[in-house]
């Protein structure tokens, strides 16, 4: 008996309720947040990078604000220690033992609010929550809440007080996001909605259970990619690693979150199979953290989306026929 078709109808509805509650609040740019419903529903993590004051907090608590999950905030200072973000046990004079003091990290959806001023030690506290979803303190292993999604913010152009991300930690990220400045109607609405005491964000209520979420996530993994098209990832990944301009190309790791990012984006579009688009759409925000530059192209103005945007025209799209 031939099975059924797979039905991606409750993916695409359940992104809509979110895009339309996250929009309450953070105006002008329907495109970030669908990237940001990408990385949840394909279990990946986000960094948001841009310039001050351009709506990244914001984002990323409008996005959780529209999930009914335990939320932690972590905001980033030189002095935060590794034990302030996954817990400690601490001694009860009382009983006489040992409690666990549980950390921000063990919460379903948690925000690290400029993940750069951070010091490396600290951010590497993040590394086995984002790639195992559980954390290690003192020989116990403590699983995170199921879905787990960690969204990070960093400003780009500061430089006293921050930490470069080690490339570790920025493997670790399925997306990493830019939104930019919006239009100039889209700001005007912006600067209208704060006449009021509160924050626009209060305004937002929960629209999706994590039962929801988890059952996106498993219709995700099954949306149909085509060999061509798998073919297709792969030679994007490959070309990072030739690139003259490129000192390390996209690892296994890269071409893993690029083809569950194409599975995503093209459910929430109500699809059950990925086309050329879905995954040339998706290269960008996956990929452009991950390029290690030559030093010498850096110094010349080269960066990973001119150079991944270049890469791409030289790549045709493979033929492709629409399922029916």
């Amino acid at each position: 008996m031939k099975d059924s078709p797979l039905d991606v109808a409750s993916v695409s509805e359940l992104a809509k309720r979110i895009a339309a509650s996250a929009g309450v609040a953070f105006r002008g740019k329907p495109e970030v947040i669908e990237q940001m419903l990408v990385a949840l529903f394909a279990s990946g993590h986000v960094l948001i990078e841009d310039v001050p004051g351009t709506g990244k907090t914001v984002l990323a608590k409008a996005i959780a604000r529209s999930l009914n999950s335990s939320f932690s905030r972590i905001q980033c200072t030189p002095d935060l220690m590794p034990a302030d973000v996954t817990g400690s046990f601490i001694f009860s004079p009382k009983t006489q033992k040992f409690r666990f003091r549980k950390g921000p990290i063990l919460s379903a959806l948690v925000l690290v609010d400029e993940l750069n001023r951070a010091t490396p030690r600290t951010q590497s506290a993040l590394l086995e929550a984002m790639a195992e979803s559980q954390v290690s303190i003192d020989g116990h292993c403590f699983p995170l809440p199921e879905p787990f999604f960690l969204i990070a913010t960093e400003n780009p152009i500061e430089s006293e007080g921050t930490f470069p991300l080690p490339e570790a930690q920025k493997d670790r990220f399925m997306l990493s996001l830019t939104p930019g400045y919006p239009d100039a109607a889209d700001e005007a609405l912006i600067i209208e909605s704060h006449r009021r005491m509160d924050n626009p964000v209060e305004d937002i209520v929960a629209v999706a259970s994590s039962a929801e979420i988890l059952e996106c996530r498993a219709k995700v993994v099954q949306v149909y990619v085509e060999a061509s098209l798998r073919d297709y990832l792969v030679a994007v990944s490959r070309a990072t690693r030739k690139d003259p301009h490129v000192e390390v190309g996209i690892s296994p790791r890269g071409s893993i979150a690029l083809y569950k990012a194409a599975q995503a984006l093209a459910a929430i579009r109500g699809r059950n199979y990925v086309i050329p688009e879905d995954i040339k759409e998706m290269v960008l925000p996956v990929f452009r953290k991950r390029l290690i530059i030559k030093p010498e192209f850096q110094m010349s103005g080269y960066t990973s989306d001119s150079i991944i945007t270049e890469m791409l025209t030289s790549i045709p799209l493979p033929a492709f026929k629409e399922r029916s």
